[in-house]
């Protein structure tokens, strides 16, 4: 059977999803390919991580219907406050404050803590209930043509979809992106992140906490309450620990893992207990050269991956699906071929000088915080007391943080078409 569609897109993942209902936002129909079956995705088993979801994302999934699909199962943070390991100095944002970063009223947060299942489950559930998208999932692609005029993608099973236009949302390893012979900048950092969730007595207050010493960040994150009387909340944590001292960690009996736990928190959220198996995953960056070829545009981590130092990778991945369902719309709108170079350079122009200046800055930030000398130290220290006293410094580190710097497309700005 063969069927058309304004674009296909190849990678069911948050980024393929929230890329396929941003272009259904605009009256871009798609087709979503996966090789995996959706549903086994949802599994706590499969992902037990949870996404920092920056203000101006969080207003795009409002505009998607996201938002609604995910009341009660989001964890707001108000606050977020940076330290160099446990010494007094800080820098702390408090989202409750208002500002002009993006246009966010007084009192709307920082960003929202979900757990990915809940939001596999938001996008699966709003792909397959949207007239615009086509799901196909477990499917497995058997040959992909780009022609001169156009997309065609047949499938194991004989079928054929044709488009102006594929969108490679197939992750770090693209073979979208390897096929089309893109370059790729990349590199791995001798550093390992371990994920998971804690349980713990003394509540986060909707506080993220941004730790740094020299092996990496320690990050911890709000979550809602967890189901325990005695330790009855629950915060997930990002801790970047030296490559070849994860497994060591890892293997450690869970009173020791959380006493080195705490030896980091330094006590603050009072007596720990582990909410789940914690899981760990090398850390790399990588950046293509161009976002785009022949009839080909790459989005989220098929374009780039960063340090997750500022919790920001999903979030720039998000970003290019709002850049590109905005993109697009336009081109149909006024009637033009989707998959001509003159409308999809507007997205690798919009999108690549963005997040290539996020990836260089993580990249630094993370150098920088891993130089332990002395003098070191005071220039950090210094430098977290400058911005904090400085207004308009703040206000940029603000405003980064809430992912609402730049020329924000229409999604990132709450208005749905």
């Amino acid at each position: 059977m063969e069927t058309h569609s304004d674009a296909i897109i190849i990678g069911g993942g948050l980024v393929g999803m929230v890329t396929a209902l941003a272009l259904s936002a605009f009256g871009v129909r798609t087709t979503v390919i996966d090789a995996a079956d959706l549903e086994k995705t949802v599994s706590p088993d499969f992902d037990g991580r949870a996404t920092a979801i920056a203000s101006a994302s969080w207003r795009m999934f409002g505009a998607l219907g996201l938002a609604d699909r995910l009341q009660g199962l989001d964890c707001p943070i108000n606050e977020i406050r940076v330290t160099e390991g446990l010494r007094p100095q800080h820098l702390h944002f408090d989202g409750r404050a208002g500002g002009q970063d993006g246009g966010e009223a007084e009192g709307e947060p920082l960003g929202h803590m979900v757990e990915n299942r809940h939001l596999r489950r938001a996008l699966i559930d709003g792909g397959r209930q949207d007239a615009l998208i086509d799901v196909r999932a477990p499917a497995k692609v058997a040959r992909i043509e780009r022609g001169e005029h156009g997309v065609c993608v047949t499938l194991a099973d004989g079928d054929t979809i044709r488009a102006p236009l594929i969108i490679g949302a197939d992750g770090r390893r693209s073979k979208l992106r390897e096929d089309a012979g893109i370059r790729v900048a990349r590199w791995q950092y001798r550093q390992t992140a371990i994920v998971g969730m804690i349980d713990h007595e003394l509540p986060h207050n909707h506080v993220a906490f941004e730790l740094f010493y020299p092996s990496g960040p320690f990050a911890i994150l709000p979550m809602l309450d967890g189901e325990g009387q005695d330790l009855p909340h629950r915060s997930a944590i990002v801790w970047t620990v030296e490559g070849k001292h994860a497994s060591a960690y890892l293997d450690l009996p869970p009173r020791a893992l959380l006493a080195e736990m705490d030896k980091r928190i330094g006590g603050f959220l009072g007596e720990l207990r582990l909410a789940a198996e914690p899981s760990s995953y090398p850390l790399g960056f990588h950046h293509a050269a161009s976002y785009t070829a022949h009839r080909l545009a790459l989005v989220g981590d098929a374009a780039h991956g960063i340090h997750p130092i500022a919790g920001q990778g999903l979030n720039m991945g998000l970003r290019d699906a709002a850049a590109i369902g905005e993109v697009l719309g336009e081109a149909k709108r006024l009637g033009l071929d989707l998959g001509e170079e003159e409308v999809i350079s507007r997205y690798s122009r919009w999108r690549g000088l963005d997040n290539l200046a996020v990836a260089a800055s993580t990249d630094i930030l993370n150098r920088l915080f891993g130089l332990a000398p002395r003098p070191m130290q005071r220039l950090r220290a210094i430098g977290l007391g400058t911005v904090e006293r400085v207004a308009p410094l703040k206000s940029f580190f603000m405003t980064e943080a809430r992912g609402a710097s730049g020329d924000l497309p229409q999604l990132l700005r709450g208005d749905r078409p």
